[in-house]
């Protein structure tokens, strides 16, 4: 027998149940993503050169990874090519989740030609721009693209929403295989050749040689608001962008909100995003006005001393046609060195800090670090000529440890406490050999290979120092930590002071990242909460400081609690 139920009683019952599902906002408003990457070879023409290039799905750059503030992601990563891949999600924080963050024998061993593997994570706390990208040798030359975290259903930006959101990608063009470049280098010991072009959003533009057609145009609207979502990708080079006639607004950086501030130049390091707001002017200009970056420099080797340029055209109701009379406006951008420019932009970031959006700086430290970072050198081998320093092999290090990458991942080598022979735990928490970090460098340049790690228990709050060093030329290292934000609490020229440096510490609203550039001649300090077990690599974000050596692993223990643990690995991880 059927009983009828009167409608207000469907009514009551629907509501009830909306109002249920309305108090489960993770459940509401979470879903999973299920995304294919593809990793093929596809041929691309720039620069009047034509070659292969290995990409996802068949573009360059590679598609976009689209997910809102608490969706889990699902990436199947198929290897369609002959070189081993791996993919890591730039600025994830991936708690609990480190076997999907993809540096090759640090997380996981490379994906081979034929095999798949499915990166399984959460987005956690973040919104905002990050990026993805290859992270075995050189790979990432071509194999990146843009990831959008949006907000929540139903939550908005803490600014106004824009009338459009555009990615802006930087990267850099070789016209020969960039994986031949990296590997002669390590091989004759001296430095790489230089990139033949940077590129935004993967096209060169009008101020190189045979390029004019491959131009990026963002058309705009006047008196809208546009967010340009601004990642730079390139390999190894940090730069300036502006938008001649035009201030930009920043509002996020490494996908976190910021105190709002207004610049005409945007200086972004490889490995950091930055979203910036765009009002375009009120009315229709007869004008066309380049976007261009150009890199900073400052150490002594050679480097791509070219600049890459857009159009921002406004696009006329009528549609006319582009007219070739028009005045074209170019942008001024700060000199090649400008160290102070720099210093003063990234002084500018401060996180917001608001009810909403706190900034959890660590108030007290447990373990105190302080790492030197910059260049060195690494014998010849016998009956060899090398092209580095004094006949030596150009090498990097972090305390004078040159890393040196295992055969079988770190992490697997520590989830299975079979780490005899893959590493140590003895990575030193001070330089071994104190000299004047950023003054005339010592006679000895010579650095220490080794795979050394620092554990850390887990929950250890923990500042570290990095210092810049001028053996071989001081120059500015942007430091890249896998697996966590840390907050830039301090920074400064020179050699840092233990003493007086740190009563003018920032432990109130200073910016939280997971990328920062360590200053030529000076010094950064970070704090972080190692609340995410697992191993979590360190690295300076020129991918030829990285080959070099310039990087580090931490490996943060278990926690006592279920959710503090490292879950067992996936079944298809790859194997060595």
């Amino acid at each position: 027998m059927h009983r009828r139920v009167s409608s207000t009683a469907t009514t009551a019952i629907l509501l009830f149940g909306i109002l249920v599902f309305s108090l489960l906002p993770e459940f509401a408003s979470c879903m999973t993503r299920h995304y294919t990457f593809n990793i093929v070879q596809h041929n691309v023409t720039r620069l009047c050169t034509t070659k292969s290039i290995i990409s996802v799905n068949g573009k360059f750059p590679g598609p976009r990874l689209i997910a809102r503030e608490g969706d889990q992601v699902l990436v199947k990563v198929v290897n369609n090519v002959m070189n081993n891949v791996t993919i890591h999600w730039h600025g994830v924080r991936q708690l609990r989740s480190g076997w999907a963050d993809g540096p090759a024998y640090v997380t996981q061993c490379p994906i081979q030609t034929g095999q798949s593997y499915t990166y399984n994570f959460t987005i956690t706390g973040q919104r905002g721009t990050l990026f993805w990208h290859a992270h075995i040798s050189w790979l990432r030359a071509t194999l990146y693209g843009p990831i959008i975290i949006l907000p929540r259903q139903n939550e908005s930006y803490p600014f106004r929403k824009p009338y459009k959101e555009v990615p802006i990608i930087f990267g850099e063009w070789w016209n020969v295989d960039p994986e031949a470049v990296i590997n002669q280098a390590l091989q004759t010991g001296g430095g790489p050749n230089v990139s033949d072009a940077y590129t935004i959003n993967g096209l060169p533009g009008p101020l190189y040689n045979c390029s004019s057609k491959d131009t990026f145009k963002l058309k705009v609207k006047p008196g809208k608001t546009y967010m340009l979502r601004l990642i730079n990708a390139a390999m190894n080079d940090e730069l300036f962008f502006s938008i001649a006639n035009h201030n930009v607004t920043i509002v996020e950086a490494d996908a976190v909100y910021v105190k709002p501030f207004v610049t005409s130049v945007v200086f972004i390091t490889p490995g950091q995003t930055t979203n910036v707001l765009l009002k375009t002017k009120p009315y229709y200009p007869n004008a066309t006005f380049l976007m261009a970056a150009r890199p900073y420099f400052t150490g002594q080797g050679t480097f791509d001393n070219s600049t890459v340029a857009g159009f921002l055209e406004y696009e006329h109701p009528l549609h006319i046609s582009f007219d070739k009379n028009k005045t074209i406006f170019k942008p001024s951008l700060p000199p090649i060195n400008a160290t102070g420019v720099v210093a003063n932009f990234t002084k500018m970031f401060r996180s917001l800090n608001s009810p909403k959006y706190t900034a959890n700086v660590p108030q007290t430290v447990d373990k105190q670090f302080f790492f030197t970072v910059g260049l060195g050198s690494s014998p010849c081998p016998q009956n060899a000529t090398c092209q580095g320093p004094n006949g030596t092999k150009f090498a990097a290090s972090v305390n004078n440890v040159s890393f040196a990458l295992p055969t079988t991942a770190l992490l697997q080598a520590y989830f299975s406490k079979n780490s005899y022979g893959i590493y140590t735990t003895d990575f030193p928490s001070n330089p071994p050999n104190p000299f004047n970090y950023t003054g005339s460098p010592p006679n000895n340049t010579q650095v220490s290979n080794g795979t050394r790690v620092v554990v850390l228990p887990f929950n250890t709050s923990v500042e570290l120092v990095l210092q810049d060093t001028s053996i071989l030329g001081a120059e500015s290292h942007p430091l890249h930590l896998h697996g966590f934000n840390f907050f830039v609490v301090g920074e400064g020229f020179g050699n840092y002071d233990p003493y007086k440096d740190p009563a003018n510490f920032n432990l109130v609203d200073p910016v939280e990242r997971n990328t920062i550039g360590v200053p030529s001649g000076g010094w950064v300090a970070i704090r972080f909460l190692a609340d995410n077990p697992g191993v979590w690599f360190m690295h300076c974000h020129f991918d030829v400081h990285t080959s070099w050596g310039l990087r580090m692993a931490w490996i943060v223990l278990d926690g006592q609690l279920p959710s503090q643990k490292l879950p067992p690995p996936p079944s298809d991880l790859p194997k060595c």
